[in-house]
Order: C-alpha cells, then structure tokens, then sequence
C-alpha cells in the first residue's frame, strides 16, 4: 500500500535536518518527491505547511504535513516495513534512541555556535564545549552502542542518521574551522562509526558534495563573524 502512496519531502541541500529524513526515505526505498526551498524567500507551500516554524523539512504524505526531524522519522519508520527498522520495538530501547537522538540535536547546536563564534576565548570556549559533549557521547556509545563501528544500510538507526547527516562532514567541518573536530585518539568510537557511515554507498551518495558545503559554512561563518564584529 505504501508504494502507492504520495510522499514529498521539502528541504535544503545543506540542511542536516532534512537530509536525515531524506537518507531516511532513501534507505527505506520509499519513492519520493523532492522540493529544494530557497530558504531567504520561501515558498508559500513551505509556510503552508509548516505555518508555526516556516522552515525545513516538511514530509507531505498523501495531503497530510509534518514538521520536525525527530518526528518525520518515527512517523517513516512506523508507516513503512520495508528496509531497516530505525527504531527498536522495546519502549525502554526506544527511550534510549531517542535520548541520545536528542542529544545529538543539542551537540549540533554547540557545534554551530563554535562555526559562528569569533576567534579568541569565545571560539575556545565554544570548541571546549563541543569536545565535552564528544567525550560524553563516546562514554554513551560505550554501553549504549558498543557496535556502532560495524553498521551497514540493513542496520542503520534514528541515531545514525542524526550523527551521519551532522558529522558525516567532519572533514570539511574541519577544513572551514581549521580545527580537528573529531579526535581518533580521544574518540574512537566516535569516529570510527562516522566513518563506517560514511562508507555506505548509499549514505555517501546522498551527502553533499564536499566543495559545495565547505563553501556554504565558510559564507555562514564569515557572515557571522562580520555580524559580531564591532
């Protein structure tokens, strides 16, 4: 029944937070309609949609809208059976992705204030905040998902996704930043299930393309510190 189904996915090549819906749809093989928003003027199907944030991503399945990563997701995983299950049947396993998903989320948002933060202490500061949270993760990961290294497209979860789509682009992170956001001997876990991530075909087909996003986070971070600047 769900091949007959209309879905579309509204979105923006850059956007952690739609592309983790849309590698969602892309694993289940759930065919799909894709619109790019020009996120500075956006379209009234867009506002229409999602009238109380007006932003990314919005799935519009068969007429009906939803907003919110975390949400679209468990909504995919539990409209369509087919590929990997993104969620665990056990309400307390459950519980455990969706902390550690939000968790993530919060991570992301240290990240950003460090890509936008200016040089000095502020940016010290911003990046001794990122790193905590990294080691807390890897600490998590540890009795959480102590196999993440080994995930393949049959396997890969909520979590996943969220990590793959906000680090998967650690490299260019790095290059923009000049800092090495992902320290192998601090974090090994960590960086080693990125890794295996971005090794499956599928997810490094879907992630943007390296020179476009190191072009795109250079604009935001020279747009934001021209911002802060006296």
């Amino acid at each position: 029944m769900a091949g007959q189904d209309k879905v579309t996915l509204h979105g923006f090549w850059a956007s952690p937070y739609a592309k983790r819906v849309e590698l969602a749809l892309i694993l289940k093989g759930i065919p799909y309609e894709y619109v790019e928003e020009n996120l500075p003027s956006k379209s009234s199907e867009l506002i229409k949609y999602n009238p109380v944030y007006k932003k990314v991503p919005v799935l519009v399945h068969n007429g009906k809208a939803l907003s919110e990563s975390l949400v679209i997701v468990e909504y995919i995983d539990e409209t369509w059976k087919t590929g990997p299950k993104l969620l665990p049947e056990d309400p307390y396993k459950r519980a455990q992705v969706r902390f550690w998903a939000n968790y993530l989320d919060q991570l992301f948002g240290s990240m950003l204030n460090a890509l936008k933060s200016i040089q000095g202490e502020a940016q010290q500061n911003a990046f001794m905040e990122v790193s905590h949270k990294l080691e807390v993760l890897e600490e998590g990961l540890k009795s959480f998902y102590p196999d993440c290294a080994q995930v393949d497209a049959a396997s890969v979860g909520l979590v996943d996704l969220v990590m793959v789509c906000m680090f998967g682009g650690r490299k260019v992170q790095e290059e923009v930043l000049g800092i090495n956001v992902i320290d192998h001997e601090k974090i090994p876990l960590v960086s080693a299930w990125i890794t295996a991530l971005g090794d499956i075909p599928l997810v490094k087909e879907a992630l943007p393309p390296h020179d476009k996003l190191v072009a795109f986070l250079k604009y935001i971070r020279e747009y934001a510190l021209k911002s802060s600047a006296p």
